[in-house]
C-alpha cells in the first residue's frame, strides 16, 4: 500500500483547509532528547511500513473527491465518490458510487488519478513510494515540533532520491511515541502534467486497527493554462482485514 498517490494535472495535495496545528508546549530539543537517534527512528519507520504491509491483508474505504477551480473553494467543479478495495498481493480496485459536475474533469482528471493509484499500489511498485532510506534522504527538521490531532510529533525533512509525481519534497511528521505517520506535506518532485505547474501536496493519517491509514488529503497546483486547481479527498468507513495472530 502506498503512502502517497500520483495526482493528475487536476490533482495535487498540500495542507488541510482549516488545519488546526499548534506549536508544542515543550521545546523541540526536549522532545528529541527523549527520542531515539535518527537511525533508530528510521528503523522504527521501516518496521512500521513492513508491519502494515505484512499484516493488513485487505481493506475497503469510501473516498470522496472534490475538485475546486480558481478562487471558488465553496462550490466544487466536480465530485466523485468511490469505494476502494485493497487486497494484499493484488493492489487496489475502485467502484464509482456517484459523480457530478464537469464531465471533462471527471474524464481527464479524476479517472486518471484512480488509474495512477492502481499503478502505484501494484505489488511490483508499492515499496517504491514508502518513506524509507531507499527512496528518501531523511533528516531531523529542528524547530518544527508540533501537536497534530492531539499527537506530539517529530518533524523529519524528506527529499526524494528520484523525481516522480508521487514523491514529495517536504516534511514528514511522525508520532513521537510509536513513530507512525501522522502527516506529510510538501511539493511533488515532478509535476504530474505539463499543464499542472508546481504541485503542493498533503496527507493526514490516523491510527486504525493499529496502523496508519489516510483520512484526509489535499493537492493544489497553479498553471498559466489551467489556473488554480485544488483537489480534496476524504476517507471514511474503513473496514480492515488483518492477518490472524499466530
Amino acid at each position: 500500500m502506498s503512502h502517497f498517490r500520483s495526482f493528475s494535472a487536476l490533482a495535487p495535495i498540500t495542507r488541510c483547509i482549516g488545519r488546526s496545528v499548534t506549536i508544542a508546549a515543550f521545546p523541540t530539543l526536549l522532545l528529541l532528547a527523549q527520542s531515539p537517534d535518527l537511525p533508530s527512528i528510521i528503523q522504527h519507520i521501516d518496521a512500521n511500513n513492513r508491519a502494515r504491509y505484512d499484516n493488513v491483508l485487505g481493506f475497503t474505504v469510501t473516498e470522496h473527491y472534490s475538485v475546486f477551480r480558481g478562487n471558488d473553494q465553496a462550490h466544487p467543479s466536480a465530485e466523485m465518490t468511490v469505494k476502494t478495495t485493497y487486497k494484499k498481493g493484488a493492489g487496489k480496485t475502485y467502484t464509482v458510487l456517484s459523480q457530478s459536475g464537469s464531465e471533462l474533469i471527471q474524464r481527464f482528471g479524476l479517472r486518471p488519478l484512480l488509474d495512477n493509484e492502481k499503478s502505484i499500489n501494484d505489488p511490483a511498485n508499492v515499496e517504491k513510494s514508502w518513506f524509507t532510506p531507499e527512496n528518501y534522504q531523511i533528516q531531523f527538521k529542528p524547530g518544527a515540533t508540533q501537536i497534530i490531532d492531539g499527537r506530539s510529533c517529530i518533524a523529519l525533512s524528506i527529499v526524494p532520491k528520484r523525481k516522480a509525481s508521487n514523491m514529495i519534497d517536504g516534511t514528514l511528521w511522525i508520532d513521537a511515541e510509536d513513530y507512525a505517520n501522522v502527516e506529510v506535506e510538501g511539493v511533488a518532485s515532478r509535476s504530474p502534467s505539463v499543464f499542472a505547474g508546481t504541485t503542493r501536496m498533503m496527507r493526514r493519517y490516523t491510527n486504525i486497527s493499529g496502523y496508519a491509514m489516510a483520512t484526509h488529503a489535499r493537492a493544489e497546483s497553479n498553471s498559466f493554462l489551467l489556473g488554480r486547481t485544488v483537489v480534496i479527498i476524504d476517507y471514511t468507513g474503513y473496514q480492515i482485514q488483518l492477518r490472524p495472530n499466530p
